[in-house]
């Protein structure tokens, strides 16, 4: 592998990987060496609009490419598990986008996988690698807000798909709850780990998957979390960390933040915020792939599996506290 140029391969042609790619293309470093989908004339017309060399019609002669170092795995979430498992079988490193998987169960046949095949495993999960989350993580951890003792946390929006569409399907993993709770659930647990207990309620759809829940989780320590998601109504996905000597306030997009407000008491509110977002915001997460390749490192600190997989657990209770299975379980 060239210590100056990664060579990355996209597998799908959907909306993510379109994303992802724009933002690969202005990374120095970087280069979108293949693109593989089931349908050939989907690579072809992707790897047409974005100038990639090399179109496969298939995930398997996209992870056989030898000019491929690394996979991002763009599918809808009911596939990573296959398609991620086929990269690492394969001998490629993987980022897999968000929810890891369907399951706590299947996210460890692939952490398991990685690690017998001494491979970079990483979730796509950009909020751990924005720079503001990292200095509110900084911050909290020295105590600017005191002792944490509350965090609430929202992400919903008001979808008008048709019902055979995959967000309302079991077997495609559909609902609120892996779409858009995983974040504010990986945001919690970022900040206060892993949880004691686990409350939800939720409506559930006709198809019977989640249209909107509320999760109150208990952390060590007596400290809680308020989170909610929806696919039922707009909100502007705020945040706010409560803590025994202020308050952090995230306004907007908690989840990949622009600005965030530190609170505390006896100062005046203080403002942070980054610098203008280069192209859809990925470029991050790229670039800490990037490193952990050129450094020999098979986890990245900032993204770990075992972080990953905590999450994927809390998200199994949840479903299993508002009643919402998936076909095989």
């Amino acid at each position: 592998m060239s210590e100056q140029i990664i060579n990355w391969g996209i597998l799908a042609t959907g909306g993510m990987a379109a994303a992802f790619t724009e933002d690969l293309l202005r990374e120095p470093g970087a280069r979108v060496a293949a693109v593989g989908s089931r349908s050939e004339a989907g690579a072809r017309q992707f790897a047409h609009r974005f100038g990639v060399a090399r179109a496969h019609g298939s995930w398997h002669e996209l992870v056989a490419d030898p000019e491929v170092d690394v996979v991002y795995v763009a599918t809808p979430h009911a596939h990573h598990l296959a398609a991620a498992t086929a990269c690492l079988e394969a001998g490629k490193p993987v980022l897999c986008e968000k929810p890891f998987a369907l399951s706590g169960r299947q996210a460890r046949l692939l952490t398991e996988l990685a690690a017998r095949r001494k491979l970079l495993l990483m979730e796509a999960m950009w909020t751990y690698v924005n720079p503001l989350v990292r200095r509110i993580v900084e911050l909290t951890a020295d105590g600017a807000i005191g002792e944490i003792r509350s965090l609430h946390a929202r992400f919903g929006g008001r979808v008008t798909v048709a019902p055979q569409h995959r967000l309302w399907d079991p077997a495609a993993g559909g609902g609120a709850l892996l779409d858009l709770g995983t974040y504010p659930v990986s945001f919690a647990q970022l900040l206060l780990g892993a949880p004691e207990s686990v409350t939800a309620h939720a409506r559930l759809s006709p198809q019977g998957v989640d249209e909107q829940t509320g999760i109150l989780l208990g952390h060590p320590g007596g400290a809680m979390s308020v989170l909610s998601c929806s696919l039922l109504a707009d909100d502007e996905h705020g945040a706010v960390v409560y803590g025994t000597e202020g308050r952090i306030e995230i306004p907007a997009d908690f989840f990949n933040p622009s600005a965030f407000v530190l609170h505390r008491d006896g100062h005046e509110p203080k403002e942070y915020t980054a610098p203008p977002r280069r192209g859809n915001g990925y470029g991050h997460q790229a670039r800490e792939v990037m490193r952990c390749l050129r450094s020999g490192l098979v986890e990245s600190p900032l993204v770990p599996l075992a972080g990953t997989l905590a999450v994927m657990d809390t998200l199994d209770a949840v479903r299993a506290r508002i009643g919402v299975r998936y076909p095989g379980e």
